[in-house]
């Protein structure tokens, strides 16, 4: 017996469950064993006295009314039923589960877990608890999907802890559980599925975060050190002329940011040291201009440049851009994604075997195992996040060593970019360029919006496009968000006929997605209704509105990510927050977003008012996705495994002593270093 065994050794796991968990990523039992909740319900009883509004809460008392299903809508159902407590009379309603009618028996107690609504003395009840409170006081809640039940998880947990909880070693070094006072790794795995107090609950948390992090630091600082051992990185000896004519040929003058990141990128080329840098800037600081200089160099070095960004529509984008800039008699570009034709792309595959392309822009097509270079002198990826570490590597590993740049424009506070991209260089554009005008951005509450729809009639008068950004596509009764598909009936109600309305959104194919979007930067539709799909680097100079409905729902980062889609002309843009926030803390992220234009700024406001949460959004953080370590709210405890992996690198063949022989099993140094952290 392994931990590593498959999830169908356990007893009622056959083919078809098997397959139902492996979409929620558990294939082996260490997968179920670590497959942690992201949170967990009090669910001791209270009184009515001591609850606050909207509090999630187990309130028990006597089922005083027979239980009542009325029926709405498509599949839609209310139960609803009154329960006193001593002498208050509770009344309770559970949306869509008429099939709890059976369990609410008149003048019998019972258990209701549901959310506390003070004004109407009710409570929106979520589930029916067993009456007697069998010691439970705390529900872990998983993210599961329609196939995989909660119930039958946790049950499932419980077997596999029964079975080969004695298989879970230690990896930790004794001398580190005394240090910081840590549980054990089976303790802590146990409690964090099954914690008996809110003490138990933290401690376990607090063993899983660190040890996460520790192996999470202990990899990317081994990857860091093998780099700069290694002196066999290139050195790209660019023609100083050439460049100095290029740069002066540009249609614009360069920043004072822009010159320094330039001078700190072509300082690295020329160095025998593997370059490893970050560029981060502000959405619209000039980032592209600043690769094509780079890639411009390389190209005069007679090496060629990949530049690897993540939808096909800024590849295409950022192909316009560098044939602009670019002599096409000097500088042989081409474009390579996924909808290359066949014919064009072993053309293509061929001129880049041979030399006779330069620059190559694409997307997740430009590692694909049949592109191959006839000499890789400097990849740039574009919002680098987008892109795993194994995708990163083996768009590396095409060339002899090449030197890599990661732009992104999701502006990372300094602290974490340090912690998180290990000892990368960074570089920073803090400038933009002149003649941009700021971005006006006001905050509206709904009541409001028809006004807004007036003023955008005249804006499009002027020959200009809007984009309106909804947050989700399907309507979910507990987030009652406007659903993207009725946003865009209710514009086109009110712009039809005199303007046309296209829909954007995640489920679309991408293809479909990348017709619509060319649709809307040709003008033959004037307003664009979204998801957040469309954040990512989309240029669309005569698009001068963003409408941001239900605006409280997005972070600050993403938020500033949206706002930049506009403002790309030479005319005024702005962006309109509509919100209505349920908090204080809502409230002040509303009014900041009116005051500053600036990232960086918005990254550490967020970074102070939202601590816990996640600060960038999974999708466009920049930061590697940890299973239960939040970065921001657990950040000194990054701060000490950062610590402690810098000393344990300090040893000596560290991965060869006794007491370390479970970290090395985890971060693989020693078999190979050259394979290492793959």
């Amino acid at each position: 017996m392994n931990l590593s065994d498959g999830i169908g050794v356990l007893s009622g796991v056959g083919p078809k469950r098997a397959e139902n968990l492996k979409e929620l990523g558990i294939e082996t039992v260490e997968d179920l064993l670590t497959y942690y909740p992201f949170r967990y319900d009090d669910i001791q009883e209270k009184e009515i006295s001591e609850i606050q509004d909207q509090e999630k809460v187990t309130l028990k008392g006597i089922a005083v009314s027979e239980a009542v299903v009325s029926r709405y809508g498509y599949k839609k159902s209310r139960l609803t039923f009154r329960m006193m407590q001593d002498h208050a009379v509770i009344n309770v309603s559970f949306f869509n589960q008429p099939y709890l009618k059976d369990k609410i028996i008149q003048s019998e107690e019972i258990a209701v877990y549901g959310k506390w609504d003070a004004k109407r003395k009710a409570l929106n009840g979520m589930k029916i608890l067993a009456s007697k409170n069998d010691g439970e006081e705390f529900a872990p809640i998983y993210h599961v999907n329609k196939k995989v039940r909660q119930s039958s998880l946790i049950q499932l947990i419980r077997t596999g802890f029964e079975k080969y909880e004695s298989l879970i070693e230690e990896i930790l070094p004794l001398e580190l559980l005394e240090k910081y006072r840590l549980m054990s790794r089976k303790e802590a795995m146990f409690a964090m599925h099954f914690p008996t107090t809110p003490e138990e609950s933290h401690q376990a948390k607090r063993r899983v975060v660190f040890e996460e992090f520790l192996l999470f630091q202990l990899k990317i600082q081994g990857l860091k050190k093998q780099e700069k051992a290694e002196k066999n990185g290139l050195a790209i000896y660019y023609d100083v002329d050439r460049l100095k004519e290029f740069t002066q040929s540009l249609p614009f003058e360069l920043t004072k940011a822009q010159k320094k990141v330039t001078n700190e990128i072509c300082r690295d080329l020329m160095s025998p040291r593997h370059m490893q840098r970050l560029l981060q800037g502000d959405v619209g600081s000039g980032k592209t201009v600043v690769a094509a200089i780079a890639l411009y160099a390389t190209m005069t070095a007679g090496f060629q440049g990949a530049l690897m960004v993540p939808t096909e529509i800024l590849a295409q984008q950022h192909m316009e851009s560098l044939q602009q800039l670019y002599n096409p008699l000097e500088v042989r570009t081409a474009l390579l994604t996924g909808s290359t034709k066949t014919k064009e792309r072993r053309e293509i595959l061929a001129q880049l075997a041979s030399g006779e392309i330069d620059i190559i822009i694409g997307t997740h097509a430009l590692i694909q195992e049949d592109v191959l270079f006839h000499q890789l002198g400097l990849v740039i990826t574009d919002e680098q996040h987008r892109f795993g570490v194994n995708q990163r590597r083996i768009l590396r590993e095409k060339g002899l060593k090449p030197d890599v740049l990661f732009m992104t424009a999701t502006p990372i506070p300094r602290t974490l970019a340090i912690t998180a991209y290990g000892e990368m260089d960074v570089s920073i554009i803090d400038e933009m360029p002149a003649g941009r005008i700021p971005i006006e951005t006001r905050w509206i509450r709904p009541p409001q919006l028809d006004t807004v729809l007036d003023w955008m009639r005249k804006e499009l008068k002027q020959g200009h496009q809007v984009y309106v950004i909804c947050p989700l596509i399907e309507e979910s009764e507990a987030l009652d968000v406007k659903n993207a598909t009725e946003i865009y009936e209710h514009m086109t109600e009110v712009f039809h006929p005199d303007y046309q309305v296209g829909l954007l959104h995640g489920k679309m194919k991408n293809a479909e997605k990348d017709s619509i979007m060319q649709e809307f930067k040709e003008n033959h539709l004037q307003l664009l209704v979204s998801t957040t799909v469309i954040e990512v680097g989309v240029n669309v100079p005569n698009a001068t509105v963003m409408l941001i409905m239900d605006a409280d729902r997005f972070g600050l980062a993403q938020l500033h990510q949206l706002r930049g889609r506009v403002g790309r002309g030479s005319e005024a843009s702005y962006c309109i927050l509509v919100a209505n926030p349920k908090n204080e803390m809502g409230v002040e992220r509303m009014k900041i977003m009116t005051e500053t234009n600036n990232g960086f700024v918005l990254s550490e406001k967020d970074l102070e008012l939202r601590g816990p949460g996640e600060v960038f959004g999974a999708r466009q953080s920049g930061i590697p996705q940890f299973i239960v370590g939040d970065i921001v709210s657990d950040f000194n405890i990054l701060e000490v495994a950062r610590q402690e992996a810098s000393d344990i690198w300090k040893k000596i063949n560290w991965w060869v002593l006794p007491d370390y022989q479970g970290l090395a099993k985890k971060v693989k140094p020693a078999e190979d270093e050259a394979q290492f952290f793959d």
